[in-house]
Order: structure tokens, then sequence, then C-alpha cells
């Protein structure tokens, strides 16, 4: 297989917080995509500079959305790892949801969202919606972690061994690979109209 041939997958962290979870998250599930024909590109939205404020339509792009349009333009689906805030996702993923349109469109999109008490199921349930509405294609399958500061193995590692966790993943990343090698061909074939 031919790098071209392999799947590039925007792995996106949405937390921009303090002393956040995310990069673990992001961590765990690289690992679980390095015997796949996928190459990854970590993107995270604490060092993307984006503005908070969207330009007008007119208006030309700051830098930092053209090089960051540029890298979801090429990547044929999306991971998205989430915390779950006050029952949503933080204001950093609408943010940079919100900057692109077509970058989204016709490629699948799933979400990896983990929390306290909940597994992030809210986060991911609006998520859905938000990228129909951009023309994504939100997968079925996706991977939630309920306790996730908690699931640290007595070696520090994380996660501790969690074959349910490990089925999740690997069922999710199953789905996003057919899903996202189906529309790279149909894309190839005949462009998305918007």
């Amino acid at each position: 297989m031919t790098t071209s041939d392999r799947l590039r997958v925007a792995l996106i962290i949405g937390s921009t917080r303090s002393g956040r979870f995310g990069p673990t998250v992001a961590d765990w599930f690289t690992t679980r995509v390095a015997r796949r024909a996928i190459t990854l590109d970590r993107i995270d939205l604490a060092t993307a500079g984006l503005p908070d404020q969207l330009t007008d339509h007119d208006e030309p792009a700051p830098a930092a959305v053209r090089e960051l349009g540029a890298r979801l333009a090429a990547a044929d689906a999306f991971v998205l790892v989430t915390p779950e805030y006050n029952r949503s996702f933080p204001a950093a993923v609408k943010n940079a949801i919100d900057w692109f349109g077509s970058e989204w469109a016709a490629k699948p999109v799933t979400v990896i969202s983990y929390g306290g008490d909940s597994d992030g199921s809210h986060a991911t349930a609006q998520l859905r919606q938000v990228f129909a509405e951009l023309d994504a294609v939100p997968i079925r399958r996706t991977v939630g972690i309920a306790r996730a500061w908690q699931r640290f193995a007595p070696d520090g590692s994380w996660p501790g061994r969690d074959p349910e966790l490990e089925d999740a993943a690997r069922g999710m990343l199953d789905q996003l690979t057919w899903w996202a090698t189906a529309l790279r061909e149909a894309r190839g074939k005949t462009p998305f109209v918007l």
C-alpha cells in the first residue's frame, strides 16, 4: 500500500483548558491506529491559534484559519476528542467547526468523548447535529469514557486494562475506515455538491 492509499484522519483535540486530559486520550487513540492503513494528522485546538471572532464572508481568512483549513481539506475523516462541559462540548470546538464549511463536507466524523460521571454522550449527541448541518457524515460508532481520571492503571499508564473500551475503539475504527474509504471513492468520482 502506498502512502497515497492510506486514509488521512484528522485527530482533533478539543479541550484547551489548563491541565486538560485530551492529549492523554489522543495518545491512547494513536496507539489503536498504529496497525491500520491510516495516517493521523494530530490537530490540537489549544495551539491552533484560531481567532475567537469570525470574519465576514468577504474578508480574507487569518493565516491560522488558512493553515488549519488546508489540513482539514486534506483529511478523509475526522476523530474529535472532546470532554463534556455542562452537558455539551467546549466553546473551542464550536469555534473550530464554525470557521470551516466545505472542509467537513462528505467526510465521516466520529467522537471520543470523556468526562467525570458522564461518558460525554451529551457532547457527542450535539456534535452529531452540528456536523450533519455541515454535510459531514457522523457515524454511529463513537467512544465514550466515563470516569476518565480514575482509569489509570497501577503503573500510571492510561487506561487501565479495559476490554470494553478496546472493543469500542476497534468497532469505531472499523466503521470509520469503511465510511472514509467509501466517501473518498465517491468524492473522487463525483465532486460533492454543497
